[in-house]
């Protein structure tokens, strides 16, 4: 294995301005996954900031005695899919609205809101069919006069958080297999540029497992830099974007190191690929 190691080091000893460029190419191509990796992360935190103001709001019958609704309030706030339920007072409600709305406060008279029971729910429960199955439970109580929670905007928000995850997918496996391609090509010029030596050492026995490692090792170094300087590119671009543009959020340390060891794997994975394909040719 040191000999595998220190193969691989000799080799971006021997072509340094290969290495270079191989190192430069596979930084780009893990750049731009890392660009789409940060617009989907800052609209992930905005979608999720935009699905914790999904709630559901029960209207209540003028009248209904203070310790039903109490009650009833105590029992929603148990329910598994609910992260808390408050009682809104027809006050609250009219201070609510003239606030919000307050372009037509004039509009809102005392007493002309009634009292809600306004339910917030948990993440992982904020899709259509689950805010639809706990309003429709609420609307069995007796004094619930009617239960809004703008259904047609939670499937909306959901369908583009279900898109943005899907188009996350697709381009981000087609950055990781564009880098594979490129590793692939160098280490195919490397194993190219050393067929005598490669063919010499099968001479003296050497077996296609010894021969393949300092290759492998090549590519997940490679692989390795490039994501570092990848990694870099992405913190200036992030800067410069929350300096000049809009506050940007940036990849959290656990994730960043990820991105970083991915790159790693990809480069063995092209490594691997390329290694087993033109050792026969050899």
């Amino acid at each position: 294995m040191r000999l595998a190691w220190r193969e691989a080091l000799l080799a971006f000893r021997r072509a340094p301005v290969l290495s270079a460029l191989s190192i430069t190419t596979i930084a780009f191509s893990l750049f731009a996954f890392g660009l789409f990796g940060l617009v989907a992360l800052n609209i992930r935190n905005a979608l999720v900031q935009v699905e914790e103001r999904v709630e559901v709001r029960a209207f209540i019958v003028d009248g209904t005695p203070a310790e039903v609704t109490s009650t009833a309030l105590g029992d929603i706030a148990a329910f598994p899919e609910v992260l808390s339920a408050k009682m809104v007072s027809p006050e609250q409600a009219l201070e609510r609205a003239r606030k919000e709305l307050g372009e037509f406060s004039d509009v809102f008279d005392p007493g002309i809101l009634p009292a809600s029971i306004d339910v917030r729910m948990k993440n992982g429960h904020r899709d259509p069919a689950t805010v639809k199955a706990v309003a429709e439970r609420i609307r069995t109580y007796d004094f619930v006069d009617d239960v809004r929670f703008g259904e047609e905007w939670v499937e909306k928000l959901y369908r583009i958080r279900n898109l943005a995850t899907l188009v996350g997918i697709v381009l981000g496996l087609t950055f990781a297999s564009v880098a594979v391609i490129i590793i692939g090509s160098t280490i195919r010029m490397a194993v190219l540029a050393r067929a005598r030596e490669i063919s010499v050492m099968r001479l003296v026995g050497a077996t296609d497992g010894f021969i393949r490692s300092p290759f492998l090792i090549e590519g997940a170094l490679k692989g390795l830099l490039g994501g570092l300087l990848a990694l870099g590119l992405s913190a200036l671009a992030n800067s410069v974007i929350s300096k000049f543009v809009f506050r940007a959020d940036f990849f959290d340390a656990k994730f960043a190191v990820a991105g970083v060891l991915a790159g790693a794997l990809i480069g063995l994975l092209g490594s691997a690929v390329s290694v087993g394909r033109h050792l026969r040719d050899v």
